[in-house]
């Protein structure tokens, strides 16, 4: 007999459908399961049979053919368990449902016949509504992740047996709902650190509430000890809080690539991502064989944080220039390709000579100053909105007993420029730093003093048309900050120091 049961397979941060045909048929005992599996799907006869057996149904007899379809797609991991289970179930008879056309199942078969918990349910859960299944059938670990899809019946496994006697209809387990608006409203905060905690340094939380507001990447310049790792930390408590849209989007990232923790139904912060200088090419852009998402993906719609930038190697940071210009990466392979978003905040942290001292101080020779910057590539550099110095921190600041301003306080600021910003773009474009050539021209008109600076700046610091916009878009910002609709002298004028940092040690 032959049946076929609705399962799902990940590609990028989607999932497609896969029909999972089973047919019993006559001959030696055997299974053979084709469709481009790999290892983990071929290992799963072994998990399934046992599975079966120990949850007190009969392993079918004779020849046993798994086709999963479509046949050029490949197939990876063990969420095929249940659904190979099942359809081996039915295509021997051993249960009879008409729920079969309805509902897509997805979950990892223990020996003892239990479910477990599988990567990337969000996606398939949106792959399943897409096909207009009315429900999924998911481990319990993954149930409230999937449950964030409206208008589909997610319905909780513990085990094999159940999950047959509930397609059968013999046994009643109720959806799991989750109310997204209420996860967020109900999400802890007042937590994370505080930017009240960083004595002095005010001028680089003005950098980087600038930052913030328009999205602009950020490089930080100065001795160790300044407090540039612990200013970097606090850059998500002064961000806006993520939509919806963004929470799901974040969410299938994190979920494909098993980060969620049980239970969790989405990501309601803003991602943090600070990978070690030791990080590979495919460790920060995402690749391996079969290409997955790196840490500029998992930061989308968060902060990717590099501290001690000149210490990666210069081909990792030089492949990080095409995602931070078009806010997506496309990673080729062998297997296929595959385009993972990656929308971040750059913030890096670096020290200004090898022995840590500003260049007037270090011992270091000028060669080998220069030798330690060359590690930063000028088109790098280029796409970095703000250089800010971090100078060391005097004595009476750290013995200050008055806290500088809050994150809350800071924060709010930051949300009324992007909302600004958002009535402004509405919906194409999220914040300043991705307009493009038409919005500058459109938002960011100025008058002729404020011209004729940003046309001396240009001459006499030698900046190319990207810094040219860039510059345009921080002011944008900083405008924005103010309240300002028009664009003054003022702002170009605070936009242009932010560009003249990197002119004094890169000469």
């Amino acid at each position: 007999m032959l049946s076929k049961v609705f399962a799902a397979a990940l590609h990028g941060i989607d999932a497609l459908s896969v029909e999972v045909e089973v047919n019993a048929g006559w001959g030696d005992t055997r299974i053979i399961i084709v469709g481009l599996p790999d290892a983990a799907v071929r290992e799963a006869q072994d998990r399934v049979t046992t599975a079966i057996a120990n949850s007190a149904f009969k392993v079918p007899m004779g020849r046993t053919t798994i086709n999963l379809a479509p046949a050029d797609l490949r197939k990876e991991g063990p969420s095929f368990d249940l659904a190979i289970a099942v359809g081996m179930l039915a295509a021997s008879e051993q249960f009879v449902s008409d729920q079969l056309e309805n509902f897509a199942l997805v979950g990892e078969l223990a020996l003892t016949g239990a479910i477990r918990p599988v990567k990337g349910a969000l996606p398939i859960a949106l792959r399943a509504k897409a096909d207009g299944r009315l429900g999924l059938l998911v481990p319990r670990e993954n149930a409230a992740e999937a449950a964030v899809v409206e208008g589909l019946s997610v319905i909780p496994v513990q085990n094999l047996r159940e999950a047959v006697h509930f397609l059968e209809g013999t046994v009643k387990i109720a959806p799991v709902k989750v109310d997204a608006a209420r996860i967020f409203e109900e999400s802890p905060t007042g937590d994370e650190p505080d930017f009240a905690e960083v004595k002095g340094q005010e001028s680089v939380k003005r950098a980087l509430e600038i930052a913030a507001a328009g999205g602009h990447n950020a490089l930080l310049i100065g001795p160790p000890g300044t407090g540039k790792s612990m200013l970097a930390r606090r850059m998500p408590s002064i961000l806006p809080p993520l939509t919806l849209d963004e929470a799901l989007e974040t969410t299938q990232i994190h979920s494909i690539t098993g980060l969620l923790a049980p239970g969790q139904a989405l990501v309601t912060r803003r991602p943090f991502r600070a990978p070690h200088h030791t990080a590979s090419d495919a460790g920060l852009l995402g690749g391996n064989i079969h290409p997955t998402p790196g840490e500029i993906s998992l930061a989308h719609h968060g902060v990717l944080f590099l501290d001690e930038l000149p210490e990666f190697k210069r081909s990792v940071l030089e492949t990080m220039r095409q995602p931070l210009e078009e806010g997506h990466v496309t990673i080729s392979r062998a297997a296929g390709t595959m385009t993972f978003p990656s929308q971040f905040m750059l913030i890096a942290a670096m020290n200004p000579t090898p022995d840590g001292k500003m260049p007037h101080e270090s011992k270091s020779s000028p060669r080998e100053i220069q030798s330690y910057l060359g590690r930063i590539s000028g088109p790098l550099l280029d796409r970095i909105d703000l250089h800010v110095e971090v100078p060391s921190v005097k004595f009476r600041e750290m013995q200050a007993a008055r806290l500088g301003e809050g994150s809350a306080q800071i924060r709010a600021r930051v949300i009324a420029a992007r909302q600004r910003q958002r009535e402004r773009f509405r919906p194409a474009i999220a914040c300043n730093a991705r307009m493009g050539p038409r919005e500058l021209r459109q938002h960011c008109a100025l008058d002729d003093t404020a011209k004729a600076l940003l046309e001396h700046a240009m001459s006499d610091l030698n900046l190319s048309a990207r810094a040219h916009d860039r510059i345009l878009k921080v002011a944008r910002t900083i405008a924005d900050l103010a309240g300002s609709e028009r664009l003054n002298v003022e702002h170009i004028g605070e936009a242009i120091q932010y560009r003249s940092l990197d002119r004094q040690l890169w000469g």
